[in-house]
Parts: structure tokens; sequence; C-alpha cells
């Protein structure tokens, strides 16, 4: 017994100096959203450069968005990595790692890239700095692992996220009231939390119908956060939150979960609105739809879907009611639901003078 323990508080000793952290909020938390400004910073932001170019009809624009997109993959893992503070050969040798995930988990990619980056970083930093010849065994070590996980596993990976993401657009094809509501609500949520929901309408394709809802749950909470909390934090933060992220609520959430009502509310209003009202559809990258209106990326995705479905032949051009149905559900409806439902929740003193004050 008294071995089994020594040799448990070594191995303790040594996670610990190798600052490997085994926790929920470590890869869940840290890891994800990490994985999301990596996608943000290329497919995401690529894909807006490429559609601007195409709009204005400017090559080098298209070109520089092609080439944002391309790295995609090792975007990913590099900012998974550090996220998870590998030392530099390890952060650097996820981009081989990233590269061949992304490429071998098809559809499900970016849940591949989140999966085999988390395991080869920890790999990585396990053998870092452990031998003399530290420039070539830890590259080696890291991208043997990551590349050799990539081949056995990824493929599987995507095979799932996919079949999960098409089993919800599917859903919201067949029921799209009811999935439309919990799309929405629940995609909105995870917006707020300090998870990304960008990251995870990316690893499950998230698009269609489905991705519509997730684009009116997400604009809900930035919304109608933005415009219930103007009273508080005035334009400062209705910009933060609006075109920023709900995020900031979270602490205040945490001290009074009844000012999450209002905006929760909303998004199960606008969902199926979204889906059953107005068709809204988000055919373009699925990690727009989880977006909302942060830097107005969601509209900007359903937009792009649009000019998708006219290349493709399955849209004839782009409507007045289009536009008015993205209008309504991300910006009009969210800003007035919430606001009426807020100033109930006030009378009611579920919501109290500061409660949805930011530190700015």
């Amino acid at each position: 017994m008294k071995e089994k323990n020594n040799t448990d508080n070594k191995v303790k000793a040594f996670l610990k100096k190798k600052n490997v952290e085994i926790t929920w909020r470590r890869y869940l938390i840290d890891a994800m959203s990490a994985m999301a400004s990596g996608l943000f910073a290329s497919l995401l932001i690529g894909t807006i450069i490429s559609t601007l170019g195409q709009q204005l009809g400017i090559q080098a624009l298209i070109d520089m968005g092609t080439y944002a997109k391309g790295v995609a993959g090792p975007a990913m893992a590099v900012a998974i990595a550090y996220a998870l503070k590998a030392p530099n050969l390890v952060l650097f040798s996820m981009l081989a790692v990233g590269a061949a995930s992304n490429a071998l988990g098809g559809a499900g990619g970016p849940l591949a890239v989140l999966i085999i980056a988390i395991v080869a970083t920890e790999c990585g930093k396990l053998i870092s700095k452990e031998t003399k010849i530290d420039i070539l065994v830890t590259p080696l070590v890291t991208i043997m692992i990551g590349v050799l996980l990539a081949m056995g596993i990824a493929p599987a990976i995507g095979s799932a996220a996919s079949a999960v993401g098409q089993l919800i657009m599917w859903a919201t094809e067949l029921h799209p009231f009811l999935m439309g509501i919990l799309v929405s609500v629940i995609v909105g949520i995870a917006l707020t939390l300090p998870i990304s929901s960008a990251a995870i309408c990316a690893a499950l394709s998230l698009t269609g119908l489905a991705g519509g809802a997730a684009v009116a749950g997400c604009s809900a909470q930035m919304v109608g956060f933005a415009v219930m909390s103007y009273k508080e934090n005035k334009v400062g933060g209705l910009i933060s939150q609006g075109l920023g992220t709900s995020m900031l609520q979270m602490g205040n959430i945490i001290k009074n979960p009844k000012i999450w009502i209002a905006p929760i509310l909303t998004s199960a209003i606008t969902g199926p609105i979204a889906t059953c009202i107005f068709k809204m559809q988000m055919n373009g990258e699925a990690i727009a739809s989880g977006m909302g209106t942060c830097g107005l990326v969601g509209q900007i995705g359903v937009y792009t879907g649009w000019l998708n479905d006219i290349a493709a032949g399955t849209k004839t051009g782009i409507t007045p009611m289009d536009w008015i149905g993205l209008v309504l559900v991300c910006i009009v409806l969210p800003a007035i639901l919430t606001l009426i439902f807020g100033q109930i929740f006030r009378k009611l003193n579920w919501i109290k003078e500061d409660d949805l004050k930011l530190d700015m």
C-alpha cells in the first residue's frame, strides 16, 4: 500500500511538473474555446474574405480567403496546444497533427482535431525536455502519436460527428417547430456558457434549417443581453455583447440565474419562427451557425449560404423575404422580446438593480 501511494505521488508530481491537468475545464472549456478561435482565424475569416472578393470581383481577396481556409486544421491544433500550455516544440509540431486530423476527419474534422490534438499535446508535454536530444525526440513523438491517431480514429470520429449532425438536421426538417425550439435554446445556451457553440456547430457540421435555428438562438442571447442590460451598461455594453459575446454575463448569471430566463425564452420563440415561418437556413460554413451576431458572422454565413445555393442552382435568387426574415429573427425580435421579458422580470423583482452590470 505504501509503495502504491509513493508511486501515485510520483505520478502526480510528474504530471504537475509537466503541467498536465486532466480536468473537464481544461479540455472542454479551455481547449474548445481556443479551437474555436483557431477555426475563426482560418476557415471562418477566410470564408468572409472570399465572399467579399466574390462580391467585389477581386481575385486577390478570393485567393487570400482560400489560403486562410486551407490552414484550418493546423490553426485549430496549434490553438488547442497553446491553450494547454504546450512548450514550443510541441506547439509547432501540432501543425502536422492538425492537418492530418482535419483532412482525415472529413465533415467531423474539427471534432477529430479537438480529440487528437489534446492527446498528442499532452503526450508531447510528457516527453518534452526529458532527453538530451529534445529537438528531435519531442516533435518526433508528438507528430507520430498525433498522425497515427488521426490515421486510426479520425475517419470514425468524423463519421460519428457527421451522423449526429445529420440526425439533428433530419429531425429539424421532420419536426421544424419542436427542433427549432430545442436547437435554438441549446446552442444559444452553449454560446453564453464558457464553452464554444461555434466549435460544437463546426464539429457536428450543423447547417441547413438546424443551422438557421442555431443562428437564431445565439443571436437571441447576444442581442437579448445587450438590449436588456442597456440600462446598466449603455452603449459599451450594447456593442460588447451584441457584436462580441453574451459570455460576458456569465459571472452575473452565476450570481442570479434568473437573468438568463429572458434570452432563453426569446430563443425558444425565434428558433421555430426561423425554421417554420422564414425557413431560414445556414448553408455557409457550419461554424457560423454558432456565432450569432458576433461580428455579424452568423448573418454573413446565412448570406454566404444563399450565394452557395444560387451557385448550386437550388435557389433562384435572394428575395426580400429572405432579408426580412434574417433581420427579424437575428436582430429585431431578440431585441423586442428580451426587452419585454426583462421588464416583466424587473417588475417581479427577479432582476434587481445592477444584476446585469458588467465590469467594463
